[in-house]
Order: C-alpha cells, then sequence, then structure tokens
C-alpha cells in the first residue's frame, strides 16, 4: 500500500511502500539496469557506486536525456541519487533517495524526492505531478517487476 503523508515536506515527494520481497530482491531491481529499465527508464552507464554519473533515456525523445549521479549507495539499505532533467528553458534538478527497511518478511521501501520550490507555480506542478507518476505508474510497474 503507498502512503503520502502531506504533512511531512510539501515541497517533496514522499512515498512508502511495503514489498513482500526481501530487501536483498529491493536493492537488485533498483540497482540492475535490465530491471530498471522494465520499470522505471532505460539507464546508460549505471552502477550502484558513488560518484557514477549515468544517463536515463526518455522514450520517444532524442535529445531530453536525464542526467545523474549516483550520491549514496549503501547496499540493501540506500540509494541517492541526483536527477537533472534538461528541457525547454533552465534543467530543473531533484535528489531521488530510496531507503530500504527490513520489516517483518518484507521490505518498506521509502521514495523521497525533493529540489521543488513549490514557490513557483510551474515546480509545484511538477511536484504533484511526479508524485502521481511515482504513485500510480512506476511503483506498481516496481512491485510487478520484483513479483516475476
Amino acid at each position: 500500500m503507498l502512503i503520502a503523508d502531506p504533512q511531512l515536506d510539501p515541497a517533496a515527494v514522499e512515498l512508502g511502500n511495503f514489498f513482500p520481497q526481501t530487501a536483498e530482491v529491493v536493492w537488485t531491481a533498483l540497482t540492475q539496469p535490465d530491471l530498471l529499465e522494465r520499470w522505471l527508464l532505460r539507464p546508460t552507464g549505471f552502477a550502484a557506486s558513488v560518484g557514477t554519473r549515468f544517463r536515463f533515456a526518455v522514450p520517444d525523445s532524442s535529445t531530453n536525456a536525464i542526467t545523474c549521479e549516483v550520491l549514496v549507495a549503501r547496499p540493501y539499505e540506500r540509494l541517492t541519487y541526483s536527477w537533472t532533467y534538461r528541457q525547454d528553458g533552465p534543467p530543473t534538478k531533484w535528489i531521488v533517495d530510496w531507503t530500504l527497511r527490513p520489516q517483518g518478511r518484507g521490505t518498506r521501501l521509502l521514495l523521497t524526492q525533493t529540489g521543488f520550490d513549490i514557490e513557483d507555480r510551474r515546480q509545484k506542478m511538477a511536484r504533484n505531478a511526479a508524485e502521481r507518476s511515482w504513485k500510480r505508474r512506476i511503483l506498481p510497474r516496481l512491485g510487478e517487476v520484483m513479483h516475476h
């Protein structure tokens, strides 16, 4: 079940999800390029190692790509990377953080995406769209990938 708590940080997307898989299985889904491509985006040059710079390809776009750098990589515990998306206008820059916590026979996965300026109308809309996308499309696909 996905939980969004609007009382946390209104300028961040903060979602918690329980998966019945072990932290090792969840970590593998977060860090193996072939699995990442199945639930998120196709990575190029990704390795779960601090300092690794990589890209996510944006479907149906030849020029837009998301550039990232791994900031934290603690196997089975935490993965954090920067996320810079260049589109029309100045690039948008966020931090995406995945925290894994063993819980019972499964894993509680906490996703936090920060860097939104909610005083800016476009950034506030982007934050809300990101939250909807994580909740409705991306995290459910992650669950499906781990289930199979």
